[in-house]
């Protein structure tokens, strides 16, 4: 039995980097949309946060936007990825804080209002990204493996 359990974990684990992969393009496809939306439409964007009271809002609404537009495209491609992944993940929690704050106060009362909110899946992709990386599919692991085998050569 023992046994058994072992080759099924090592069956579920070659499938982390597919997931990666998917949910790195799919999500980093979202965040790249709603970034190119916003870099389209500043002045709504910055009136937006303007309303929500987020400081120097004429600075962060093209910061916002270009920060989930490249960023999106950086998440797609696996370059950066952890980096990247912590700069959407906090870019969300921020989100959580000023759009969607009676959600995030409620995360332990009313769950469902927690993950029903926008910002949910954009967040859970990223710290996902955040946590496990891009996988292997990336150029983030591309670029490892040339740097430690160029490493090995010059040793």
């Amino acid at each position: 039995m023992a046994q058994l359990y072992v080759h099924f974990c090592r069956l579920v684990s070659r499938l982390q980097s597919p997931l990666l992969l998917a949910i790195r393009l799919y999500w980093g496809w979202q965040f790249a949309q709603t970034g190119w939306g916003k870099l389209h439409n500043l002045a709504h964007v910055k009136d937006f946060f303007t309303s929500l009271g987020i400081p120097a809002p004429g600075l962060m609404a093209p910061a916002i936007s270009v920060l989930e537009f490249a960023g999106g495209i950086l998440l797609m491609l696996g370059l950066g990825s952890r980096l990247i992944a912590l700069l959407l993940s906090a870019n969300m929690f921020v989100a959580y804080l000023t759009a969607d704050r009676e959600a995030l106060t409620s995360v332990f009362s009313d769950p469902g209002k927690f993950y029903i909110a926008d910002p949910f899946t954009f967040l859970f992709a990223s710290l996902l990204v955040l946590v496990f990386g891009s996988g292997f599919f990336a150029l983030d692991t591309f670029i490892g493996k040339y740097m430690a085998r160029r490493g090995t050569m010059e040793e």
